[in-house]
């Protein structure tokens, strides 16, 4: 029998989708692109490769490989000690399931697959500067945006209303159960709808900021592969050589891992303009310069960052200058409370790179934690270094409103060795 010409046929008769009985149990047919999408992608919990195929295939290939092992396992299997890889792609997907799973918790974090890394990637295009003022135009970018936006909404409005269907049966705490049951200052119920938003941008500044930070670490890091093997010598030396899981106490211990963070976000801070519109006539104190309601005023911390007076060699990226003390910040530095508790105001810092005053960034400690949890674990699973002939690192992609790496970013990769015991 020709299988193409019984799909073409049926295909004819009945559509894409179609069943029949093979090998006595009824098989749908889902034919088309939409169909190899749902069925070569469906999610693990949704569809089995290893129950069909195991009896054929471990009797000849042998036990607890190929089909007979988790699905994890043979993932493992299939990838080799070393190769190549896309970072800002394959970091953009990491941080993504990082945030979705710590921000917003098991059920979320669930729905995600690969694709939603995509959908962010879309809504992230709507910040081209264009769209400061033409956001309404039927731009190829902002048709994705819009579509992204909509998934998106539909996705967490999923979500609440089948808790909503629950009652107060909940299976674990987290941000969307929180928000369910917040009231504004008049006793207003936060709409569900705005909740959804709340998700997207919660996750939005969770998952985009740290991609891109992240992806600039880890091509620093092949650039200096001597700066990585010290990232793990600090993790078997403070942590020890049977690498325990990192907990938020361990990777408080690892100074060093903290030193390549503040180094990558002093030199690749994500947003290099801060904007403002001026609502009242602004003196210039000291100077005769009063600014007026027709003007925007912008503010760029990267510049002091990358100032000689407050860094010596500041294009360098050294992690190691922050072994010497640098006034950073102060404890003593004025507190003020925008609504959302104590802050220092920050801005006398030639450090900030995430911003200061009102509309600081609340998630920066989160921040901190993330990148250095993904640093740690990719230091110690693998060693990267430049593709040969590569010598520098991409340019910065300021093309929206987040900077990220331009262009090709793909680096080589070696997996460790098991750590032996000393």
């Amino acid at each position: 029998m020709d299988p193409y010409r019984f799909f073409f046929n049926c295909r004819e008769k009945y559509g894409d989708i179609f069943t029949f009985v093979l090998l006595g149990k009824k098989t749908t047919v889902y034919l088309g692109t939409k169909g190899n999408d749902f069925i070569l992608n469906g999610k693990l919990r949704d569809v089995c490769a290893e129950e069909v195929y195991s009896p054929l295939t471990t009797p000849v290939f042998g036990r607890h490989v190929v089909y007979d092992c988790p699905n994890a396992k043979l993932m493992e299997q299939k990838k080799g000690p070393n190769g190549v890889f896309d970072v800002c792609k394959t970091i953009a997907e990491i941080t993504i399931y990082t945030a979705s799973r710590s921000l917003q918790g098991k059920e979320v974090r669930s729905r995600f697959d690969s694709t939603f890394a995509e959908l962010y990637h879309d809504l992230d295009m709507g910040f081209a500067p264009i769209n400061f003022m033409l956001p309404w135009a039927p731009l190829p970018h902002n048709r994705k945006r819009d579509a992204a936006q909509k998934r998106m909404t539909e996705t967490y409005m999923e979500i609440i209303k089948e808790r909503r269907k629950a009652g107060s049966k909940k299976d674990s705490e987290d941000m969307v159960w929180n928000l369910m049951s917040c009231m504004y200052k008049d006793g207003t119920p936060v709409p569900d709808e705005e909740i959804a938003h709340m998700m997207i941008a919660l996750l939005m500044a969770g998952q985009h900021s740290s991609s891109s930070t992240a992806a600039w670490i880890v091509l620093h890091l092949a650039a200096s592969p001597e700066i990585t093997e010290e990232l793990y010598q600090e993790q078997l030396r403070i942590l020890g050589h049977d690498m325990p899981p990192l907990t938020y106490e361990n990777l408080q211990k690892l100074d060093l891992h903290a030193k390549v963070i503040k180094e990558t976000l002093r030199i690749h801070a994500p947003i290099h303009s801060i904007i403002r519109a001026v609502k009242n006539p602004m003196p210039v104190e000291g100077t005769p310069y009063v600014i007026p309601t027709s003007h925007n005023v912008l503010s760029s911390p990267g510049v002091t960052a990358r100032s000689e007076e407050h860094f010596p060699d500041p294009l360098e990226w050294k992690p190691h200058r922050w072994d010497e003390a640098i006034a950073v910040s102060s404890e003593d530095e004025e507190k003020v409370d925008y609504g959302y508790g104590l802050v220092t105001k920050g801005t006398n810092s030639p450090y900030l790179p995430f911003g200061a005053g009102r509309h600081r960034c609340i998630g920066e400690q989160f921040a901190y934690v993330q990148l250095g949890a993904i640093t740690a674990a990719l230091v110690r699973l693998f060693k990267f270094s430049n593709l040969p002939g590569v010598q520098t690192l991409p340019d910065t992609d300021y093309s929206s409103l987040f900077s990220k790496p331009l262009g090709n970013s793909k680096i080589q990769f070696e997996k460790r060795e098991p750590v032996t015991k000393a």
